[in-house]
């Protein structure tokens, strides 16, 4: 099956595939050329991904796991790339929330948010670096989150899981540049999901009114800069931290 485009030729794997971020991030992959091993823990969540991305002219691997379930991962992880033939690219983009207050937050709402939104990451990276390691331009993307940069009242488990990956992937980022491997973070604002679709109107209003662009993003906006990064264009870029966020870190203002 030949490809075209900027990712022609490469295989890339993406957690949290199933919707959302995840799914654009694994749509926009397949679209520039890439074959792509979409994780989620639902296989039947999975079945409009692998749909979307076939119908593109790709080949899609669909792997039900949870990435919080480190042997899981590594023989997952091992047999996928193996059926697919090589590994060019990571996006690690799995995540949860379990917000509360932190003097009522229980250690199992801790636990569970840093066990998939970090430890999770951990677990991908490390049994996909071998792979990488083989690739002419092997790519790491982890999805953090603004929420990481500059805290959020009620999410501090995950501000702590997000912020983590800052360290994490510079880490990495050093780690692996010798293999020509890029590590870098991207950093969405508040992203149009069904993750904050159940959100009040009240506070869906207040957001919009700190975003200087006066809008919220799309999975779209973050698949633009994922796809970006994993192309030769970004070759000499690592260890970065990248906000998407149409300016809510820098604040809001008047009019």
């Amino acid at each position: 099956m030949s490809a075209t485009g900027t990712l022609a030729g490469r295989v890339a794997l993406v957690t949290g595939a199933s919707r959302g971020i995840g799914r654009a991030i694994a749509a926009r992959l397949a679209a520039d050329g890439a074959d792509v091993i979409a994780i989620a823990r639902s296989a039947d969540a999975l079945a409009a991904t692998k749909a979307d991305i076939e119908a593109r002219g790709r080949r899609c691997f669909a792997v039900a796991l949870d990435v919080a379930d480190g042997a899981a991962v590594t023989e997952a992880v091992k047999r996928v790339v193996e059926e697919a033939g090589r590994l060019d690219i990571v996006v690690n983009n799995a995540g949860v929330t379990r917000d509360g207050l932190l003097m009522r937050m229980s250690d199992d709402d801790w636990n569970s948010v840093l066990d998939i939104d970090l430890k999770g990451v951990f677990h991908v990276c490390r049994a996909a670096s071998r792979a990488l390691a083989k690739s002419p331009a092997g790519r790491i993307v982890n999805i953090s989150s603004i929420v990481g940069m500059i805290g959020n009242a009620g999410q501090s488990n995950y501000a702590a899981a997000k912020a983590g990956l800052f360290g994490f992937t510079r880490s990495l980022a050093k780690e692996l540049a010798g293999r020509r491997v890029t590590a870098n973070v991207i950093c969405p604002g508040f992203i149009e999901t069904d993750m904050t679709s159940g959100l009040p109107e009240a506070m869906k209003q207040q957001s919009l009114g700190q975003i200087p662009l006066r809008r919220f993003g799309a999975g779209e906006d973050i698949a633009g800069v994922v796809a970006f990064l994993c192309s030769d264009a970004a070759g000499y870029l690592t260890g970065t931290v990248i906000p998407v966020d149409g300016g809510l870190a820098i604040g809001g203002f008047g009019g």
